[in-house]
């Protein structure tokens, strides 16, 4: 479902409930550009889990990897979390 930023305020609550009882999910546009979408908290919270579930395992590759290569020049886990969440901005 696409619905312009206009046609969304004017029924704000039926998007909602639609995200939520019926999983449909809602894009909004604004002057013809997709700016954002309406989801079911319990999907954002399914994609939150699952983007850090990855962000977690390629970490860790990465740190099994460095650690394999020797700790000259290395940083711990926590820091290169802290690195790449300051990048992510």
């Amino acid at each position: 479902m696409i619905e312009s930023m206009a046609e969304v305020r004017s029924h704000l609550a039926d998007v909602i409930d639609r995200a939520r009882r019926e999983e449909t999910p809602t894009i909004i546009t604004r002057r013809g550009r997709q700016e954002a979408v309406v989801i079911d908290i319990q999907e954002y919270q399914r994609l939150r889990e699952i983007a850090e579930n990855a962000e977690e395992a390629w970490l860790n590759q990465l740190a099994d990897e460095a650690e394999s290569e020797g700790t000259e020049g290395s940083v711990s886990l926590e820091e290169m979390a802290a690195l790449l969440r300051a990048q992510q901005g």
